[in-house]
């Protein structure tokens, strides 16, 4: 027994020494996002919140009147990358298309506050910018519940612009340590778009992390992607397994593919490795998850700037998840909240093959 005993007295040392060597590793990666550059390209949304006092039901039809209090207006989609990008301390440029209204005008002086470089943005006279505006009501004293999400959207650029835009990835990513694609499917990523990005990151030698809403099929050839579960359902249809995953990243000829799972975590998938299966951060319990998959590939992204392995980088980037969904609305997150979550981290294990 006492042998017993000392021999689990030591494997604890080990794995405690293991653990901070971990932690400490993670830190220094973080800390290393400062003087970073990252630029992200795909849709900009504004994500408008209403807020309301629900007063009486209307005698036109069965229905509350919703007295306004106040409409807030965050970066949404790539934007929303961007920002997740800036703070975390890193420099980030912003390439895609605002509408000549004034919700764009209220996004610009947003990026401004934010230190978003948005010196890449195309404005397209005559278009919209594409806005998500969630209306929310209660009662006076009572938290706001979202009632109905309203979207007004843009139209599709057009070949100028697309000229535009490739002109713009050109001058922006001279400098880039890695570049995001934020695909929302508005148009901004278009065959030609992506396949410029390619082009000019190879020949940098810079990694391109891919995020598709419904198009990720169609993009092959980034360096990695990180599609949450149901958009892989949408390709490789329910109950996938590893094996199905590790068949769609050979497909899409990407080195590494992060598939996010919601509250059961992220599953990170490289060649001649085994999946690594990374437990959700924090609560299972999301607050709110809007704009949670632009602060998961911003944070990944950079992790991989700074030098991180993917497993490293998807380790860090699941952090960042797990305290964006705690927060209410489209959130961003700071390095220290990253750092302080990954004091607390639990050691990654690599997944169970389901085939």
């Amino acid at each position: 027994m006492p042998g017993y005993f000392f021999v689990w007295m030591v494997l604890d040392v080990i794995i405690e020494s293991v653990d901070k060597k971990l932690v400490s590793k993670l830190e220094q990666l973080v800390s290393n996002f400062v003087g970073r550059k990252v630029l992200v390209i795909g849709d900009i949304v504004a994500d408008q919140y209403l807020d309301g006092t629900i007063t009486r039901v209307s005698r036109e039809a069965p229905v509350f009147i919703l007295r306004h209090d106040e409409t807030r207006t965050f970066p949404g989609a790539a934007s929303n990358a961007a920002a997740n990008v800036a703070s975390l301390g890193a420099s980030v440029s912003l390439v895609g298309i605002l509408g000549d209204d004034e919700v764009g005008r209220k996004l610009s002086e947003t990026f401004l506050k934010l230190k978003i470089d948005d010196s890449g943005l195309v404005r397209d006279t005559g278009n919209r910018t594409t806005t998500k505006v969630r209306v929310l009501g209660g009662q006076p004293h009572a938290s706001r519940q979202q009632v109905i999400r309203i979207d007004y959207e843009c139209r599709k650029p057009s070949a100028e612009v697309e000229t535009a835009l490739i002109e713009k990835l050109r001058s922006g990513i001279a400098e880039s340590d890695a570049v995001i694609v934020s695909d929302y499917g508005y148009g901004v990523i278009s065959k030609k778009v992506f396949a410029e990005v390619q082009l000019i990151a190879k020949a940098k030698g810079i990694p391109v992390i891919v995020d598709s809403r419904f198009g990720l099929g169609a993009l092959s050839g980034a360096t990695s992607a990180t599609p949450n579960q149901e958009e892989v359902e949408a390709l490789l249809g329910r109950g996938f397994s590893h094996s199905d995953c590790e068949s769609l990243r050979n497909k899409l000829e990407l080195t590494s593919l992060l598939v996010t799972n919601g509250n059961k975590g992220m599953t990170l998938f490289e060649s001649d490795r085994e999946p690594l299966s990374l437990d959700v951060v924090g609560s299972s319990s999301a607050v709110d998850v809007t704009g949670a998959g632009d602060t998961v590939i911003a944070t990944y992204a950079l992790s991989l700037a700074a030098g991180a392995s993917f497993a490293d980088a998807a380790t860090i980037a699941n952090h960042a998840g797990g305290i964006v969904v705690m927060k209410k609305g489209t959130a961003t997150v700071n390095r220290e909240e990253l750092i302080n979550s990954i004091k607390t981290m639990p050691e990654p294990t690599a997944a169970t093959s389901n085939g």
